[in-house]
């Protein structure tokens, strides 16, 4: 019995502007502040290879003073019409129905919601009343290739079960406008909104990717690296600059020993599936897989027409793969990175 992704599809917020088009509101943010340090970040955001962003809530109100309670009601409104829309998207490229899915998951961590996203869709879309749930909210970066892994499983327990997994994420409900440190501006220069659905099977009619294996790898001494601090004005940005130095350095123990446990190396891998979580670290992954004449070619097109979307980002660069088709017996490798610190990973064989 194997574990297959049948579809993935993403959504967009309505909100969305090219780079070029937020730097007159960073004149604006920035006012008052030391020259040289104005200068500083309109480079950062003109150099952070994101040409496009999307988001749940136009610049007037990004840049604008609002509450913890007035964004993260933003968030939850929208985070329900994107989830929506990903699920009617990825459902649309196969021939199930809503009540179909066995199994549904929601990952997100840039606000908060109780009752979780997945209540909603259940009650909105009239899905099955014993579908399973789960809700993950503080993974991050690495929700979306966690939550395949939480599919995988499930439905290896469950033959002929279908699972739904949907990530929606809003960084820009997270701006903290009092706050000018690095961590504040770097990730408002790479981060966007976005959702995506992955639906995956283990039901024998089901085509699509083999999840072949999975598994995760978690840093040690390093909690303190990325995350959310939880402050009066909301969910303030925590991003170590030695986060892209930590990933490189660990890089050999993350990828070659999973990928020996399964009878592989790097070379049999034919498409590179990584998060794009900046730029930096999109350098130090191409230069590694440069020498051995790959590319990751999807990442930085992912990056550069969305940002970085959090958990949702991975999916967008699996959908590239899924909808232009992979050969028969190559191999795919998924990686990202998230809050822990950790890594997750995933084996995909077409």
């Amino acid at each position: 019995m194997s574990v297959r992704i049948t579809a993935v599809a993403k959504a967009l917020p309505q909100h969305w502007r090219d780079t070029s088009d937020i730097l007159p509101f960073l004149d604006v943010w920035l006012a008052g502040q030391d020259s040289r340090f104005q200068r500083k970040v309109k480079k950062i955001f003109e150099n952070a290879a994101v040409d496009r962003r999307y988001s749940v809530m136009s610049p007037e109100e990004v840049f604008s003073q609002t509450t913890f309670a007035e964004k993260n009601a933003i968030y939850a409104r929208e985070a329900i019409k994107l989830g929506e829309e990903a699920l009617k998207s990825a459902l649309a490229k196969t021939t199930w129905k809503l009540t179909d899915i066995d199994y549904l998951i929601t990952v997100s961590c840039t606000g908060i919601m109780i009752p979780s996203l997945d209540a909603y869709l259940i009650n909105n879309l009239q899905m099955r009343q014993d579908v399973v749930r789960l809700p993950v909210t503080e993974m991050g970066c690495a929700a979306g290739v966690s939550g395949i892994i939480y599919a995988k499983n499930f439905l290896k327990a469950n033959p002929g079960k279908r699972a739904a997994l949907i990530a929606v994420e809003s960084p820009t409900a997270t701006f903290q406008l009092d706050d000018y440190s690095m961590a504040n501006v770097v990730s408002a220069a790479i981060f966007g909104d976005g959702a995506a659905c992955v639906l995956l099977s283990s039901h024998e009619e089901d085509a699509g990717p083999e999840v072949v294996a999975e598994d995760m790898y978690h840093f040690y001494e390093a909690t303190h690296m990325m995350g959310f601090g939880l402050s009066n004005t909301g969910l303030q940005m925590i991003l170590d600059k030695a986060v892209t130095d930590t990933i490189a350095e660990h890089f050999p123990a993350i990828i070659y020993p999973f990928l020996e446990k399964n009878q592989l190396t790097i070379e049999s891998i034919d498409h590179l599936i990584f998060h794009p979580g900046g730029r930096k670290i999109v350098e130090v992954v191409q230069d590694i897989f440069g020498k051995m004449g790959k590319n990751i070619d999807e990442t930085k097109d992912v990056l550069r027409k969305y940002g970085n979307m959090s958990s949702a980002t991975v999916l967008y660069v699996l959908e590239q793969f899924m909808d232009k088709g992979c050969p028969t017996d190559t191999y795919g490798l998924m990686l990202s990175f998230g809050p822990g610190f950790s890594a997750q990973r995933v084996l995909l064989r077409w």
